[in-house]
C-alpha cells in the first residue's frame, strides 16, 4: 500500500497537516471514506462534508485548504491530482506473454515475443502485433491490421482489416474498429447499391475507445482519430470522419460521414454532428445538442430545450405550434405600423 508521501509526490500535491508515513488503503468519497482512505474535493457542493469526513487525507484546492479541519493534499488542480493518486490503486493487468492454446494466429501474422493473445482470439494474415500488446479474450484482428506498442484490447474487440492503432491505445469490450461505413446509392429501380468502403481507420497514440463504440472505415480516404482522443461508450464515428488530438467525446455521440472535429474539443453526451461539417479547435458542445452547421470559432455551444415539468412542457409545446401564426401576425402589424409612420402616410394625413 502506498504512503501519503508517495501519493503527494505522484499527485504533485503539498501535504498539509499530514503524516507522510501514513499508509493509505484506498480512495473513497468524502461522505463515506473510512480511516486509512484518501478522499477528494473537486466541487464546492461537497465542501460541507469536510467537517465530518473520516478520511486520512483529502485532495483539494488551495482555496478549500484554508481552515480545512482535515489533513489535506493541496493541489492547484485537484481533479488531476486525484487522477494521478487513484492510479496508484488501480490493479495493473496481469503480465502475460505468448498465445493462449485456444487462440488462432495466422502463420503470416507478426507477433512480438512479449505480446499476449488471449483465449479464443483470431489473428488474421499479415496482422502485426507489436511489443507489449495485450489482446483479451474473444478478440478478432483482421488482415494486415496493426496494433502498436503497449496497446490493450480488453475483450471481444473487433479490429477489421488494415486498421492501424498507435501506441498505448486502450479499447474496451465490444468496440468495433474498421467496419464498413454506411455508403449506399439508390439505383433507378429503387434498390440500394452498396458503395465499397476502400479506406481504413488510423488511430493515434494514447487513444481510448469506450465499450460498444464503432469507428467506420473510410470510403476512399481513412477515418482518422488523432493522438490522445478519448471516446466514451456507444459512440458512432462514421466513415471519413477526422477527430483532432486530445478531444473528448461523451457517450452516445453520433458523428456523420466526413465531419471534421478539431483539437481539444469536448462533446457532451448524445451530441449529433451532421456530415461534411467542420468544428474548430477548442469547441465545447453541451449534451444532446445538434450540430447542423460548421463551427468556426472556439467556445461553448448548445441547442435544444431542457427538461420541464410535464404541465409546463405541454404549455410550451402548444405555444410552439402557434409560433408561425404569431410570427405572421406580428409581421402584418409591423407593416401596418411602418406604413402609418412613413413620410408618405404623414403627407397624405396632412392633406386630408
Amino acid at each position: 500500500m502506498p504512503i501519503l508521501g508517495e501519493i503527494a509526490a505522484a499527485a504533485a500535491a503539498r501535504l498539509q497537516g499530514c503524516n507522510p508515513a501514513t499508509v493509505i488503503t484506498g480512495v473513497a468519497p468524502l461522505s463515506s471514506a473510512e480511516p486509512g482512505q484518501l478522499s477528494f474535493l473537486t466541487h464546492s457542493r461537497y465542501r460541507p462534508f469536510l467537517a465530518t469526513t473520516r478520511a486520512a487525507a483529502v485532495i483539494l484546492a488551495p482555496a478549500d485548504a484554508v481552515d480545512c479541519p482535515a489533513p489535506a493534499l493541496v493541489a492547484a488542480n485537484p481533479q488531476i491530482a486525484y487522477a494521478r493518486a487513484a492510479a496508484l490503486f488501480e490493479p495493473a493487468p496481469e503480465t502475460r506473454r505468448g498465445v493462449h492454446p485456444t487462440a488462432w494466429v495466422s502463420p503470416t501474422a507478426q507477433v512480438a515475443v512479449d505480446a499476449w493473445i488471449g483465449p479464443h482470439c483470431t489473428v488474421e494474415a499479415g496482422a502485426i502485433i507489436e511489443a507489449g500488446v495485450i489482446i483479451g479474450p474473444n478478440c478478432v484482428i483482421g488482415e494486415q491490421a496493426l496494433l502498436g506498442v503497449g496497446t490493450r484490447l480488453v475483450a471481444q474487440v473487433t479490429i477489421c482489416h488494415r486498421a492501424r492503432l498507435g501506441q498505448r491505445v486502450l479499447v474496451h469490450p465490444g468496440a468495433v474498429i474498421g467496419s464498413d461505413g454506411f455508403g449506399l446509392a439508390l439505383d433507378d429501380d429503387g434498390r440500394w447499391l452498396k458503395i465499397p468502403q476502400l479506406g481504413s481507420v488510423q488511430i493515434g497514440d494514447d487513444v481510448e475507445v469506450g465499450a460498444n463504440t464503432s469507428i467506420d472505415r473510410g470510403a476512399l480516404e481513412d477515418t482518422i482519430i488523432e493522438n490522445g482522443v478519448k471516446l466514451d461508450n456507444q459512440i458512432q464515428v462514421a466513415h471519413n470522419v477526422q477527430i483532432g488530438a486530445h478531444s473528448a467525446l461523451a457517450g452516445c455521440v453520433g458523428i456523420a460521414g466526413s465531419a471534421r472535429i478539431g483539437q481539444h474539443c469536448r462533446l457532451g453526451g448524445g451530441v449529433g454532428v451532421a456530415g461534411h461539417l467542420e468544428i474548430a479547435d477548442r469547441v465545447q458542445i453541451t449534451g444532446m445538442s445538434l450540430v447542423a452547421q460548421s463551427i468556426t470559432q472556439p467556445g461553448a455551444y448548445s441547442s435544444g430545450l431542457t427538461v420541464e415539468p410535464n404541465r409546463v412542457w405541454n404549455k410550451i409545446s402548444a405555444r410552439l405550434r402557434r409560433l408561425d401564426e404569431l410570427f405572421r401576425r406580428l409581421t402584418a402589424l409591423e407593416q401596418i405600423l411602418n406604413h402609418r409612420h412613413s413620410p408618405q402616410a404623414s403627407l397624405q394625413d396632412h392633406k386630408d
